[in-house]
């Protein structure tokens, strides 16, 4: 009776309008093919898994890729998500082909309380050995530990023999700003990793933690963003845009509406620039179209994803829920931020010429699919030196040992002695890595900068590692270099 009631309900939601009797009619159809396949298939079916994982999937296939059905685990984890809340063991890891290495344990997390700590490499988790796995497998690896207690063993340095130990996951609260520190007096970087319930308030107080109002200039880091909350997006376009300007408008068959920057809003007056990629997408393209279209940022990196969709989370019966599109977003300009979609409905709602718009000062903007960048940024290649030197962990393992025999003094702008670079072709050698003159010299700055970030990483936190590594990385050096006056 509860499948019934729920796919009724369903029926009535997503299926085209129709008289009673024709939905009466479709649900009947539904439900015949149901008993067909729980009476007569070879093996016994689960009346949960066959609509969970069937019926109701291949309903919402129909109509978009981003319209999909939550069972009560999904739409809890989304819930919690929302909140920021997520469960792990406290650490930040480097992850490299069949090893991962600790980069910093929180204090307080289950990873240090258990006494693991920077440096130490973790050989197998759950029985599964690492040492064979690619980076992708040990992303799935270690996503899937954070769900339940997980028995992992740990190898310190110095110590051949490794220690095994459990650890149970706690939820944790996070901030989706992963970053902020100042790249050079009155310039600050900002890293923000999805929008959330707080995310503006977090960007206000990462924006207040290093100059406030003071600041000359920003970075605002929103690659690999993959959206979220767009209330969120919203509030934070309203920290840079001024009282009463547009920030986007909804358009659908039952939800049009506009979003302006609230007349209460006391926006910031500084100079920013906006980083963006293949992967930055949703919430995070409304904020950077809307402030490339106010000429209040200078865009910088490639063109985003292209998901611009309105999508309302309906809960639904037994405490499940769908992800239904609902309307498209439009920057001010009025470009259309969703990519056109091959072989589904949205095609024809959205498959329409790359038109060009035109921003407040007449800057010409082009939509339909995405964000463009005002200047695009690529990562220069690896030559094959450093291609080796970063795949089989070589700076980590040089800095662990470094770390554990000399114990340096080390502190923000910590510079990396010559001598240690001589030290680390010594060892490279030692290792049967002897790169010829010409490949050592071509990629001489490049190693010293990443021998210093790895040693920071290590001995004082990811946060230190990273401000060396934005000293060199071409997408911030590009988007400073952009505001900087």
């Amino acid at each position: 009776m509860k499948i019934c009631c729920l796919l009724a309900l369903f029926a009535t939601s997503l299926l085209p309008a129709q008289e009673p009797d024709e939905l009466a009619s479709t649900v009947k159809k539904i439900l015949d093919v149901y008993t067909l396949a729980r009476e007569n298939y070879a093996d016994p079916t689960d009346s949960t898994k066959l609509f969970y994982e069937g019926i109701i999937p291949g309903l919402l296939r129909k109509l978009d890729p981003h319209s999909v059905f939550l069972d009560p685990g999904q739409f809890d984890q989304l819930k919690r998500m929302q909140r920021s809340e997520s469960k792990g063991f406290g650490s930040v890891v480097s992850i490299l082909p069949g090893r991962v290495q600790v980069l910093q344990a929180i204090p307080g997390a289950p990873l240090a309380k258990a006494g693991i700590s920077a440096g130490d490499e973790i050989l197998a988790i759950n029985n599964i050995a690492l040492g064979s796995l690619t980076p992708e497998q040990l992303t799935q690896v270690l996503g899937e530990a954070r769900q339940n207690r997980a028995i992992v063993h740990v190898r310190k340095p110095g110590n051949a023999r490794p220690i095994q130990f459990t650890l149970i996951p706690e939820e944790m609260q996070t901030s989706s700003v992963e970053r902020a520190f100042l790249l050079k007096p009155g310039y600050g970087y900002l890293r923000v990793t999805s929008f959330d319930e707080k995310t503006a308030k977090d960007i206000q107080a990462g924006i207040e933690k290093i100059g406030g109002r003071a600041l000359q200039g920003l970075v605002l880091d929103l690659r690999n963003n993959p959206g979220g909350v767009v209330g969120s997006a919203v509030d934070t376009a309203s920290l840079f845009l001024d009282p009463g300007q547009l920030v986007l408008t909804a358009k659908g068959r039952r939800m049009n509406g506009v979003e302006k920057v609230p007349a209460t809003a006391k926006p910031y007056g500084f100079r920013i620039a906006v980083l963006v990629n293949a992967k930055t997408a949703s919430a995070a393209e409304i904020v950077s179209g809307a402030l490339q279209d106010h000429d209040r940022a200078t865009i910088l990196g490639e063109p985003t994803f292209g998901k611009g969709l309105v999508q309302n989370v309906l809960p639904t019966a037994q405490s499940t829920g769908v992800a239904l599109t609902m309307a498209f977003y439009y920057t001010p300009s009025g470009r259309s931020i969703q990519k056109p979609l091959r072989d589904m409905q949205l095609e024809h709602t959205t498959a329409t010429p790359r038109l060009e718009y035109k921003t407040d000062s007449g800057r010409t903007v082009r939509g339909g699919g995405g964000i463009e960048p005002d200047q695009t940024v690529t990562m220069p290649p690896y030559r094959r030196l450093e291609m080796v030197l970063d795949s089989t962990g070589a700076f980590a393992t040089f800095a662990t040992e470094y770390l554990r025999g000399e114990r340096p003094a080390l502190a923000s702008g910590w510079l990396l002695p010559k001598p240690i670079i001589d030290r680390f072709r010594s060892w490279l050698s030692q290792n049967n890595i002897q790169p010829s003159l010409s490949d050592w010299f071509a990629s001489a700055d490049w190693i010293e900068y990443r021998l210093r970030q790895e040693i920071m990483n290590l001995g004082i936190g990811v946060e230190e590692g990273d401000k060396v590594e934005a000293e060199r990385e071409p997408w911030i050096v590009a988007a400073l270099n952009s505001i900087y006056k």
